[in-house]
Parts: structure tokens; C-alpha cells; sequence
């Protein structure tokens, strides 16, 4: 079992998890406006990775440019991993690979506690990969407690690319965000990410 294999329904049942669905959890995140290189990244290849039409496109030319201006932001004192192996727990199924990942350390040579945001992606379908996302929350979550950095909340989201859907775990309570916000503009969403990290 992997990540990949948590539908949530699964997740819910395995972690004993309580699952709340709001139109929003977000309350206080003002928009941030992305640098002019970000800007015109987008512009011009956002329409490329939409008609390539691929998770890897849509990771390379949307989200990871996305989650690097994230760090720009950050004066590059949080850190952020692409495809690597996030193995925590392999007897309950809390192994395999995160899409992305970002912890508040600013390490980069491996991952350090505390992980405080999961970014899963796919192709077109956003509810779908809700389960392997709170699966890799989970997992976050006892990497960060297993380390001595135990985080109140971790954050998580499914993104298209283009739609981006988030997701906030306190404890053993999953809340869902139903709205999908969409991109562009980028600035809302670059304004959602940097709220979770402060």
C-alpha cells in the first residue's frame, strides 16, 4: 500500500479521522502579487501546460514555479521537495512519493520537521486525490511529532494547475475547503500558500 492507494473514504476509516466539508476554511489571506518573472511565466506557459495536458507539464510549468516564487518569498528559509520519497510509516501504508512538499526549515539537502504543506497533483481530477493527499498529511504529521516539531496544523492541496483545492488537518479533524480556486490570477493563491506558513 502507497499513498497513491488512499481513497477517503480509506483514509478516513484507517486514521480514525472526522472529515468537515466548508465552501472555505481560509479567512484571512490577502493576495500577494507575484514578481514580473512569475507573472510572465504564467502568462506564457500556462496555455503549453494546459494543452500538453499532463500531470508532469502541468507540475513543471504551473505548480513548481508556483511553490519556487513561495520560497523567493520566503528569502528562501523554508525549503521545498519535488518527487522525493516521504516513507514514514510503511506497516499502515504512509510510504511512497509526495508530488511536492514544503517544510519551514530551511534544510534542503533532506527533509527536516516541521512539513507544513503537501501539494499533490493531477491531471484533471482534484477530488480524487483528496484521500492520497490527507494520506500524506497524516504522514507529515507523525514525521513532524516522531522529530519533536509537532505542528497544531498542516495544510495540503490538490492542484490541476489551474484549480487549486486545500485542506487543513488539526489533530485527528480533516476540513476540506469545497471551493476550487483557480489561476490565474496567481496572487490569491500565492497569498493562501504564505498564510500557512505564518
Amino acid at each position: 500500500m502507497s499513498y497513491s492507494e488512499f481513497t477517503l473514504k480509506k483514509v478516513k476509516q484507517d486514521f480514525q479521522l472526522t472529515l468537515i466539508e466548508v465552501p472555505t476554511f481560509i479567512v484571512s489571506a490577502p493576495p500577494i502579487q507575484p514578481s514580473p518573472a512569475l507573472a510572465e511565466f504564467i502568462e506564457k506557459r500556462l496555455p503549453l501546460a494546459l494543452a500538453l495536458n499532463t500531470e508532469k507539464a502541468r507540475s513543471e510549468m504551473i505548480i513548481c514555479p508556483i511553490l519556487l516564487e513561495l520560497k523567493d518569498i520566503f528569502n528562501q528559509q523554508i525549503s521545498l521537495f519535488s518527487g522525493n520519497d516521504f516513507t514514514v510509516d510503511q506497516s499502515v501504508g504512509l510510504n511512497g512519493v509526495c508530488d511536492f512538499l514544503i517544510s519551514k526549515s530551511p534544510e534542503q539537502l533532506f527533509i527536516e520537521a516541521p512539513a507544513m504543506i503537501v501539494v499533490e497533483a493531477k491531471k484533471e481530477d482534484i477530488n480524487g486525490g483528496l484521500g492520497q493527499c490527507v494520506a500524506e498529511m497524516i504522514a507529515a504529521q507523525r514525521f513532524n511529532e516522531k522529530n519533536g516539531d509537532f505542528v497544531n496544523k498542516l495544510y495540503g492541496c490538490v492542484t490541476t494547475g489551474n484549480l487549486w483545492k486545500f485542506i487543513k488537518l488539526e489533530e485527528q479533524t480533516v476540513t476540506i475547503g469545497l471551493r476550487e480556486y483557480s489561476l490565474p490570477p496567481v496572487d490569491e493563491i500565492l497569498g493562501i500558500l504564505v498564510s500557512f506558513i505564518t
